[in-house]
């Protein structure tokens, strides 16, 4: 019992001896402030005239910055950025800014020196941070808007990214602050750092998939609108949201995927193709003549030239068990398979005209089983056809 009534004692009189020196501190700023406006009313008269004008000058261009953000029309620019960034300014920082110009033309008292000091330096960093966050939100927002990225699942993401951005700066004044004012920030920078890794640990999924959305919209491997393949799917990006992407499947259905997990996959992105090829195999019947063999491929080239392709190749490639084998590839400029389909049929319709006018035959694929007679001749598998006789002329014959 005596232990606590000791331990009591030592704290109140811990408390009344601060108590003493925070009076005491309040009573010497006082004693010298009016002394100093005793001995300094010219030099503050004047610090408070420049004060006054460094105020309403960071007043017009917080106005500017204001009115650059009503004028704004469509996706923000830089220029709405900076300005929206520029409107964010308070107006303790602008005050706080004027004092500290002035403050050494003035010649405060070193306690007074001291606490502008100290004012300024708290609304500078917190200002800093407010500036960075605009800064940062405004170019997050500016891609999302340039690369047209829409929904309610990206309105969500940008919430919670505005709400990382602005814990983690302010959490970072806070710690420059009290590092200012002489508090050791060594165990709260501590702290943060594990309650960081606790919660990245606890949310490495979501945190996972939201940076991956933010790769995907900085990085742009694809966007809304776009054709793309990857694994066996093929499909159109519907929506590219906080954890997944939806993907329209060609078949119809919707397919979701995790942000994480499609970024980890090859994509084919077919809407960023700058031509479209298209390759036709053609078998040639092993009875044309080569002169005519010869001739194919320049047959092939005037063929696709004509319905505006580019001839990529036209060659022979292989001897089938059928055929000779020739592969025709060309291309065609841009990603409309619409097009490129309808060219496609043209060149088909145009090769078979081309084929019947030389008579020039692809075949069926075949196959010719013959036997062997006692003497080593080969014998064809099929009889000799007899003519057909009608029943009149049976009964005449009779």
């Amino acid at each position: 019992m005596t232990v606590n009534n000791n331990n009591a004692a030592a704290a109140q009189k811990t408390a009344n001896a601060t108590s003493e020196s925070f009076q005491l501190q309040v009573q010497t700023l006082w004693n010298d402030s009016v002394a100093w406006l005793g001995s300094h009313w010219l030099q503050i008269l004047i610090a408070v005239g420049i004060a006054t004008a460094i105020v309403l000058l960071l007043h017009v261009l917080r106005r500017w910055g204001m009115k650059l953000c009503e004028h704004s029309t469509g996706p923000a620019g830089w220029g709405t950025i900076l300005g929206r960034a520029v409107a964010k300014t308070g107006n303790f920082f602008i005050v706080m800014v004027a004092a500290k110009l002035v403050s050494g033309y003035a010649n405060p008292p070193e306690m007074l020196g001291k606490t502008i000091d100290f004012l300024f330096t708290l609304a500078a960093v917190f200002q800093a941070a407010l500036w960075a966050r605009e800064l940062i939100l405004g170019a997050i927002e500016k891609r999302t808007e340039s690369e047209n990225y829409h929904g309610e699942a990206l309105l969500s993401a940008l919430g919670l990214i505005r709400l990382l951005v602005t814990f983690a700066l302010f959490a970072i004044a806070l710690v420059v602050v009290l590092d200012n004012l002489g508090v050791n920030v060594t165990g709260l920078v501590a702290g943060l750092g594990v309650g960081g890794i606790a919660i990245g640990l606890a949310a490495q999924g979501i945190f996972a998939d939201l940076f991956a959305a933010l790769a995907i919209i900085f990085d742009r491997p694809f966007r809304r609108g776009d054709s793309i393949a990857y694994d066996q799917t093929k499909g159109t990006i519907e929506a590219i949201g906080l954890k997944s992407t939806r993907i329209r499947a060609f078949t119809g259905e919707e397919r979701i995927i995790a942000n994480k997990q499609l970024l980890d996959k090859e994509i084919q992105n077919a809407s960023m193709r700058d031509h479209i090829r298209i390759a036709l195999p053609i078998g040639i019947a092993y009875e044309t003549p080569p002169d005519k063999l010869e001739r194919i491929p320049a047959m092939l080239r005037e063929i696709v030239e004509g319905a505006g392709a580019h001839v990529a190749r036209a060659s022979y490639n292989a001897f089938g068990a059928s055929s000779v084998d020739l592969v025709l590839e060309f291309d065609l400029p841009g990603n409309d398979w619409d097009t490129a389909h309808a060219t496609r049929d043209r060149v088909m319709i145009e090769i078979l005209r081309k084929f019947a006018a030389e008579k020039i035959t692809i075949p069926y694929p075949t196959q010719t089983a013959f036997t062997a007679a006692p003497d080593g001749t080969l014998i064809y598998p099929y009889p000799d056809v007899q003519p057909v006789v009608s029943v009149g002329q049976e009964n005449g014959a009779t």
